[in-house]
């Protein structure tokens, strides 16, 4: 899995870094997306696709990759 945002698409609401805080955070100044694992191990796949799920700006995007 490789896990993309799109800043300008970031409404800073946070949704992703609740459920899924390994592999989101939130920039300090302005709230925007922060990926802290683009490629996260697969016992965190299931909470990405869920961060992807509650985005309200689908500013997340994951893409399956071969590891």
């Amino acid at each position: 899995m490789k896990v993309t945002v799109e800043e300008d698409r970031c409404c800073g609401a946070g949704s992703c870094v609740l459920v899924a805080p390994e592999v989101f955070d939130q920039r300090e100044d302005d709230g925007i997306v922060l990926v802290l694992d683009e490629r996260p191990p697969a016992e965190r796949h299931r909470a990405v696709r869920e961060a992807v799920a509650v985005c309200p700006t689908s500013t997340i995007s994951v893409a399956e990759v071969a590891r």
